[in-house]
């Protein structure tokens, strides 16, 4: 790309930024949550229709569309992804985008991603003729409850692709900066649920009877020697107890208790062991106190690890762009899960943090998930940026 072409396409992005933030605001005003994005899907497709794109819907609410170039180069494929997804919190923040939906509400900039990769649509469409190959755009559904990434990957809308990229709106970066970074950066999220059977008596008599309310509390206390004793403390994990119901009354034994956590880590290796160490504890826990414990999992999304090819390529894209000085590439990985993780295992690829933070615009720095949460919209000036040009680079490289 001459330097010439890549003024113009700056220019054009930069011109685009009204578009841009009209389509953020459109969706920030109309959150849906997991398995309910109807409405966020149906405006999706009516902008691919104004680009001129072909597009399906994959499961429910996930979009899929693509862009093929033109010069006749190299054959290659890139998958961009976008969620799309709100939650279910009730926005707090007044602005004038300010959620019209009670109880939803776009908290973590998933309003924000949709529209980049729309943006970047727009631009890629009207320059087939820069690049080769194919871009394939997926508008994700249910990444918040780690539901939609594996709609696309098992439906083969990755297969045979060549790189996977994703980006993320991050309050705690400031607006211009942008992280990308090798290695691990998102943990995996299993929710467990255990179930402690015992027996019940009155509370003057506990001998005749079997606690469940004392074994899970023996259970919860074990759970965290599994971290401090049974694993190396350079081994990152987290095993968190949130939710714990047991008994049916003050004056009987409990013969039921439930207790429901999730295990997050940075490895399936460290993964894997510490679910089978909790399952084993739980087990051995209720029978040497009289009672039966079964667990169970649910695997919402494996650990996030960037490739290292992937993660160099799109650095050196963003240096290009944004000056070395604004592109961060030893950033501290979060135990907080994404399942863009399931793009990475299917086809090499890497995700993106891109700086959402001003202090001098209120919501923009509040933690993500916030009721208070928003974002500067100048920041959608870099993530389309970084969609657009990488999805060149990469093609044409």
């Amino acid at each position: 790309m001459t330097e010439s072409i890549e003024k113009e396409l700056r220019e054009e992005i930069k011109n685009d930024h009204d578009y841009i933030v009209s389509l953020r605001r459109h969706f920030h005003m109309n959150p849906e949550i997991a398995k309910e994005e109807f409405q966020t899907a149906l405006k999706i497709e009516e902008e691919l229709d104004k680009i001129g794109l072909a597009h399906k819907r994959v499961g429910d609410t996930g979009v899929y569309a693509e862009i093929k170039g033109s010069t006749g180069g190299p054959s290659k494929t890139i998958v961009l992804r976008a969620d799309i997804d709100a939650l279910p919190i009730q926005e707090t923040h007044e602005c004038e985008y300010k959620s019209k939906i009670p109880g939803r509400m776009h908290a973590c900039g998933h309003d924000a991603h949709t529209a980049s990769l729309l943006g970047a649509a727009r631009i890629l469409n009207s320059h087939k003729d820069l690049f080769s190959g194919t871009i394939r755009l997926t508008f994700q559904a249910g990444e918040e409850i780690g539901y939609g990434a594996r709609i696309f990957v098992d439906g083969g809308y990755l297969d045979g692709a060549d790189r996977s990229f994703g980006m993320h709106a991050a309050s705690n970066l400031a607006r211009g900066k942008v992280a990308v970074v090798p290695g691990p950066n998102n943990a995996s999220v299993d929710w467990f649920k255990i179930t402690v059977k015992g027996a019940p008596a009155h509370v003057s008599t506990p001998q005749l009877g079997s606690d469940a309310a004392y074994i899970a509390s023996q259970i919860v206390i074990s759970t965290q020697a599994l971290i401090t004793r049974r694993t190396s403390p350079m081994d990152n994990v987290l095993v968190g107890i949130g939710k714990i119901t047991a008994g049916d009354a003050y004056n009987i034994v409990a013969q039921k208790a439930e207790l429901e956590g999730t295990i997050r880590a940075f490895t399936p290796e460290v993964r894997e062991k510490t679910k089978q160490m909790l399952s084993d504890m739980a087990k051995q826990t209720a029978q040497l106190f009289g009672g039966d414990a079964q667990v169970e999992y649910k695997d919402f999304t494996s650990p996030l690890i960037n490739d290292q090819t992937s993660t160099e390529e799109v650095q050196k894209t963003a240096i290009r762009l944004f000056g070395e000085e604004n592109v961060i590439k030893n950033r501290q990985a979060s135990l907080g899960g994404d399942d863009f993780a399931e793009y990475i295992i299917k086809v090499p690829g890497t995700y993106a943090y891109f700086g959402t933070g001003n202090p001098a615009k209120e919501g923009t720095t509040a933690a993500h998930h916030d009721s208070k949460f928003d974002i500067d919209e100048d920041a959608l000036i870099q993530s389309v940026s970084l969609y657009t040009f990488y999805a060149i680079d990469f093609l044409n490289n």
